[in-house]
Parts: structure tokens; sequence; C-alpha cells
């Protein structure tokens, strides 16, 4: 019998979703969020590929990935490992940071420093804001942990700009991952992309693969994914949001949906919207 669980919340005034969860053995596939990841492990050994390197998370670590950074889950040792984590969605959190700025071109993005931080005062910024948002505290207490975060979060960033060598490849990977958006649900091939990126399919996919650090195929899955994520948590039905991104059925995307995120579109679905499944009446 599975000792794994999952608890999650949705806050009501940002949407930001708070998870604490218990996973032993191997807890995620690769995969990656359109959010900011911020969370804490909280006991065991949270084991996770990110940035093409290995990282342990212990007890009192702190996490922090970008959207769109690859990364999977396990459980190196016995007893598994618990943590807590919220997701913070891209242009809140660039457009709220920014205030903290004095000037920063719009040509730059907000970059972690680092994915694994140790400093104590970060570490009690981070459970705080999770206990009032999960908690469902006093809005004047949520609101005044997440501007504490936020601060705080400063210390741990910096503004990136690309290097001129890139730029070919960058804009080659970019229209690629945009034609990929804008025909989520077809039936796309290789050639489709190269022929929209002017290139041919090796350059296409190793431009790709630098970029963003998976295959067209893999990446337009996680994309299907997290379009699904967001439209579960609209109150859509699973049946048709599996049609709508691009599934062969809903048991395509249950099982896509499983190995990403260790629960299914239903129980997501119900989780964010207390509505219940229309094809379990």
């Amino acid at each position: 019998m599975s000792k794994d669980w999952l608890e999650l919340r949705q806050h009501a005034d940002t949407g930001i979703e708070t998870i604490r969860a218990h996973f032993e053995g191997h807890a995620f596939d690769p995969h990656w969020h359109d959010s900011y990841l911020v969370g804490i492990t909280l006991s065991g050994t949270q084991q996770f590929h990110c940035r093409r390197e290995r990282h342990h998370s212990r007890p009192g670590d702190a996490f922090l990935l970008e959207p769109g950074e690859i990364h999977d889950g396990d459980a190196p040792v016995e007893g598994g490992f618990t943590y807590l984590t919220f997701y913070l969605d891209d242009r809140w959190l660039n457009t709220t940071l920014r205030g903290l700025y004095d000037a920063v071109p719009s040509s730059y993005a907000l970059h972690f420093s680092h994915t694994i931080a140790r400093e104590p005062q970060l570490i009690r910024t981070i459970a705080q804001t999770f206990s009032a948002l999960h908690s469902d505290e006093m809005r004047i207490v949520q609101q005044g942990t997440m501007d504490a975060l936020l601060g705080e979060l400063t210390h741990h960033c910096q503004w990136r700009k690309r290097i001129p060598t890139q730029i070919q490849s960058v804009a080659i990977a970019h229209r690629a991952r945009d034609y990929l958006h804008a025909h989520i649900g077809d039936n796309i091939g290789l050639t489709d992309l190269a022929r929209e990126t002017g290139t041919d399919r090796f350059t296409l996919t190793r431009c790709f693969k630098r970029e963003f650090g998976l295959s067209p195929h893999a990446w337009l899955v996680q994309l299907r994914l997290t379009t699904a994520r967001a439209q579960l948590a609209r109150g859509d039905q699973p049946a048709d949001v599996a049609a709508a991104v691009g599934f062969a059925d809903q048991s395509h995307l249950g099982r896509w949906f499983q190995r990403a995120y260790r629960i299914s579109p239903a129980h997501y679905r119900r989780l964010c919207t207390n509505l219940p499944d229309d094809n379990l009446k």
C-alpha cells in the first residue's frame, strides 16, 4: 500500500497553489512548470536533477526553480521525503519584483542564482508564507508574509541577459516554441517546425534542446500538461481538456498527468474547485 500523500490548496486572491506532500521511492518523471517554484524539504532526502546537475535537498533546505526548468524527483533513502512548495506565476512575480528595483530593462529575465539555498532567514520566510496561504490566514497576514518573501527572494535573484552568440539559436528555439503554443492541439511534425523556423529538422532539434533542455516532442507534452493543469483548475472536465490540448483521450491525459504530478486529472480538478467529476456520477 502506497504511503504517498498530497495536500493542495489554491489561494483565492492570486491563484497561487500551495502543496504539502510526501513521497517514497520514485516521485516524479522529468517535467516542467510555467511558474516559479519555491519550497522547503521538511524531512528525508529529496533527490532531483535540474540544470544538468543532481541535487539533494534535505530538511531545512530551500529549493528554487524557474519556469521551464526540467526536473524530476525521487527518494534515495528509506522513509521517503516530505516537502512544502508553492507556485508563483511568472508574470506576477516579475511585475512585482520589478517594483523593488529602480530600473530593469524589459529584455532581462528573472533568474534564481542557486537551485538549493540554505539561508535560515529565507527558510523561515518561505515557511511563514506557506502557512499563511495554505491555512487561509487573514488577508493582511497573507499579504505581509508574501511581501517579506519577495523581499527575501531579491537576495537570491539576478536579472539575466543573453549573450550575443546565443541569439540566433535562441531565436530558432523560441519561434518553434511559439508555434507549438499556437498549435497545441494539432498533430505537429518536426517538418512543420523546421518550415516555420526556416531551418532543417536537425538544427531545429539541436537549438531547441540547447534552449529548453528537451526535444520539441517532449516539450510539447509538457506544454499540454501544464495547459491541462490550468484548465482543470478552472473546472473544465478532464475529457474536454484532453481533447482541447491534443491528447488522444482522457485516459491518455491521465497517464501523462499521473506520471508528472502524481495525481489524477479528476482528483486535481476536485482539489482546486470542489466540483464533482460529472463522469463519475
